[in-house]
């Protein structure tokens, strides 16, 4: 007879909470799968271990937009901070807001030719943005003008958190594939 094994990879620590857990903590607004990835282990089992934290209050589970995006933070970041986080862990918003930072107020079309991104998904993003308060809108000689609405908790949370913002694992991705 034949027998198939999966290979699993020996968790960090040994203890597969505790791994979890600093996946949160190293990476805050985290997604599920994102997690289930890192992890390395199946949808029941991540699910026990998230309902053990978030019981013992280690983390804090933020479902948002109608239950169709749960992020995973640590309880000692700040709501303030996290709502601010899990918009961050998108590349385009990261580059739209360190594009307005640094060129104080910006029209649509200036956001749209620096992200170079179809105005569709600019547009998505923008509204994202001023709904999460990170952008605020003026209007001034026919067109609206996008700017940060408060430039040192945003600068402080980018430099803050700048480390869980990198996308480590498309980087995982590229290490294993240079290895091989």
């Amino acid at each position: 007879s034949h027998s198939t094994s999966r290979l699993y990879l020996i968790p960090r620590s040994g203890d597969l909470r505790k791994d979890i857990y600093s996946y949160i903590d190293e990476n805050p607004g985290i997604r599920y799968r994102e997690l289930i990835r890192l992890a390395r282990t199946t949808n029941g089992v991540l699910s026990y271990h998230l309902g053990k934290l978030e019981k013992s209050g280690e983390i804090r589970i933020e479902r948002l937009s109608n239950n169709r995006v749960t992020r995973y933070f640590v309880v000692d970041i700040p709501k303030k901070d996290s709502d601010i986080i899990g918009c961050f862990r998108s590349k385009v918003i990261r580059n739209i807001v360190y594009f307005v930072l640094k060129n104080e107020f910006c029209t649509f079309n200036e956001i749209v030719d620096h992200i170079g991104k179809a105005p569709s998904t600019i547009f998505w993003h923008i509204k994202r943005l001023r709904e999460a308060g990170i952008l605020d809108t003026n209007y001034g000689n026919d067109h609206f003008l996008y700017g940060i609405t408060d430039k040192e908790m945003i600068s402080r949370i980018l430099l803050e958190y700048k480390e869980s913002f990198t996308d480590r694992i498309i980087e995982n991705y590229t290490d294993i594939v240079d290895k091989l």
